[in-house]
C-alpha cells in the first residue's frame, strides 16, 4: 500500500506555503508577501497520531495565464498533483473574501470526487470566527476549518480531519529513504539544472523556462535508475551576492545552501560555452568546506566544436581553475541530446562509495612510514616535527587524526604532501579529506 498524499492548493498569496511549513514542522517552503513565490511543488513528510503522509505545496493557481508560459506550466503541474492526491486542502484567504479564481478552482475540485477540506486561512483571532467566515459556505465544500497558518490556530483540528480520510495505507519505511543517495544539483542560474532532471526523468516534471531564476525553492525528486532509487534536489541558481536584489532570491540562495547540507553528493553544473567562472569556484569551495562529495558536470557539450583532444584540453583548463580541488571528477554531458546522462549514476555511486570508505590504521601507517622516509617532516628553530601515527576517525568526509609531538611544527605544505600520498594509493575520488592534528608530548 502507498503512503497517502495531501495536496495544498489555492490561488497565490493565500498562505499555502505557511500552512505547508506549519504541517511539516520545517521551513522548507519560501514564504513572502509577493504573489507567485512558489512555482515548483514542494514535498514533505508529516506525522500525526501515528499516521504518516506526504504533503505537497503546489504553485498558486491562476486564471489569467494566456501570455505567461510559466503560469500555464504552474497550473498544469498543480492539476497533476491534484490527480495524484488522496486528500486536498483547498486554502482561501479570510481577508480577501471569495474571488472569481476561488470559485473556478472550487468547481474544478468538486469534479475530482476526492475528499476536499476547505481551509479559511488568516482567522488569526481566538474564539468564534468573524462573520465573513460564513460567506465561504457558498463554495459548498463538505468540510470547513477556520485556521491561522501563521499562529497555528485550528491546525490540530485540521490534522485530525486529514487523517480521518486515510484508509488502508501502509506505514512509510524510514529505512528505505536512508538507503537513497541524496544528490543536489547546483550552479548559476540558467545552466540547465531543472532540464537535467527532466531529461533523466524523461518527462517535464519540473517547470523549465529560459527566464533565469524560474526555480526558487529546493525541490526533492525521486529518481529510479537500474532498480535503485535516488533523491535529486533541484536548487535555485546561485548568483553573486551583489546581484541578489529580490528578497525571494535571497531566500532561494539560503535554500540552496541548505540543500548542500542535506546532500550526500553535489553536482556542480557548468555551461560549456562559458566555462568555469568566479561564482562556480565559490560554490565548489563551499561544497568542499562542508565536506561533501562533488562532481562537476559540463552541460551543453553539443554546442562545442570538437576534435579528439577537445575534452582533455577542456579538462586541463578546468583543473587549473579548480586547482585547490584536484580530486574532482569531470563529466561532459548534453541535456538537449541526452549525451552521457546515464553515466552520471555510476559516478554518483563511485564518489558516494569513496566518501564512506574506511582505511585501517595499519594501511595508513604503512603510507605514513613510506612518506616520511621519502620526505622528512619539517623542522623549525632546531625543533623537528615527529609524526607518531595516523588513524581514520570518521567518514563523510573521510577524516584522519595525526598524532605529533608539536602541532605548531606541522606545516600546511606537509599536510598536503601526506594527503597526496594517501590519494595516490586510495583515490577518494570526488571527496575532500579532513585532517585533525593532535599533540601527544608523551
Amino acid at each position: 500500500m502507498k503512503t497517502p498524499i495531501v495536496a495544498i492548493v489555492g490561488r497565490p498569496n493565500v498562505g499555502k506555503s505557511t500552512l505547508f511549513n506549519k504541517l511539516s514542522g520545517k521551513r522548507l517552503s519560501i514564504v513572502d508577501d509577493m504573489p507567485g513565490v512558489t512555482r515548483d511543488a514542494l514535498f514533505a513528510k508529516c506525522d500525526w497520531n501515528d499516521k504518516k503522509f506526504i504533503i505537497i505545496d503546489t504553485g498558486g493557481f491562476e486564471t489569467k495565464t494566456k501570455h505567461d508560459e510559466i503560469l500555464k506550466a504552474v497550473n498544469t503541474k498543480t492539476k497533476e498533483y491534484i490527480d495524484k492526491a488522496d486528500v486536498i486542502l483547498f486554502v482561501v484567504n479570510l481577508r480577501d473574501g471569495i474571488l472569481a479564481v476561488d470559485i473556478e478552482l472550487s468547481n474544478f475540485l468538486k469534479r475530482t470526487k476526492k475528499p476536499i477540506i476547505l481551509c479559511i486561512n488568516k482567522c488569526d483571532s481566538i474564539g468564534e470566527p468573524p462573520l465573513n467566515y460564513y460567506d465561504f459556505f457558498q463554495l459548498s465544500q463538505t468540510k470547513m476549518f477556520a485556521i491561522s497558518a501563521m499562529h497555528g490556530h485550528g491546525v490540530g483540528d485540521l490534522l485530525d480531519e486529514i487523517v480521518k480520510n486515510f484508509k488502508d495505507f501502509e506505514k512509510e519505511s524510514e529505512k528505505k529513504d536512508e538507503s537513497r543517495i541524496k544528490v543536489a544539483i547546483l550552479g548559476k542560474p540558467n545552466v540547465g539544472k531543472s532540464s537535467l532532471i527532466n531529461a533523466i526523468l524523461k518527462k517535464e516534471q519540473l517547470i523549465v523556462s529560459n527566464v533565469a531564476g524560474t526555480t526558487r525553492d529546493s525541490i526533492d525528486i525521486l529518481i529510479k535508475f537500474n532498480n535503485k532509487e535516488y533523491i535529486f534536489i533541484d536548487t535555485a541558481g546561485l548568483r553573486k551576492k551583489n546581484k541578489i536584489t529580490e528578497k525571494v532570491e535571497k531566500y532561494s540562495a539560503i535554500r540552496s545552501f541548505f540543500a548542500i547540507e542535506r546532500a550526500d553528493v553535489c553536482i556542480l553544473l557548468l555551461d560549456a560555452t562559458n566555462g568555469a567562472v568566479e561564482q562556480d569556484l565559490k560554490i565548489a569551495g563551499y561544497i568542499n568546506k562542508k565536506g561533501k562529495s562533488l562532481i562537476v558536470a559540463i552541460n551543453k557539450w553539443d554546442l562545442i566544436e570538437k576534435d579528439e583532444n577537445t575534452a582533455k584540453n577542456y579538462e586541463k583548463i578546468l583543473k587549473k581553475h579548480f586547482n585547490f580541488m584536484k580530486h574532482i571528477p569531470y563529466i561532459f554531458i548534453s541535456v538537449k541530446t541526452k549525451q552521457r546522462l546515464n553515466n552520471i549514476f555510476p559516478l554518483i555511486e563511485d564518489v558516494n562509495l569513496q566518501a564512506n570508505k574506511r582505511l585501517t590504521t595499519g594501511m595508513l601507517n604503512e603510507i605514513l612510514s613510506y612518506s616520511v622516509e621519502k620526505m622528512q617532516p619539517p623542522s623549525m628553530k632546531g625543533k623537528k616535527l615527529k609524526i607518531y601515527y595516523i588513524t581514520q576517525v570518521s567518514c563523510k568526509p573521510p577524516t584522519f587524526a595525526i598524532f605529533v609531538n608539536n602541532k605548531n611544527l606541522f606545516h600546511f605544505s606537509y599536510k598536503r604532501y601526506l594527503e597526496n600520498q594517501i590519494r595516490k594509493e586510495y583515490k577518494f575520488l570526488g571527496n575532500p579529506l579532513k585532517f585533525i592534528i593532535k599533540e601527544n608530548k608523551k
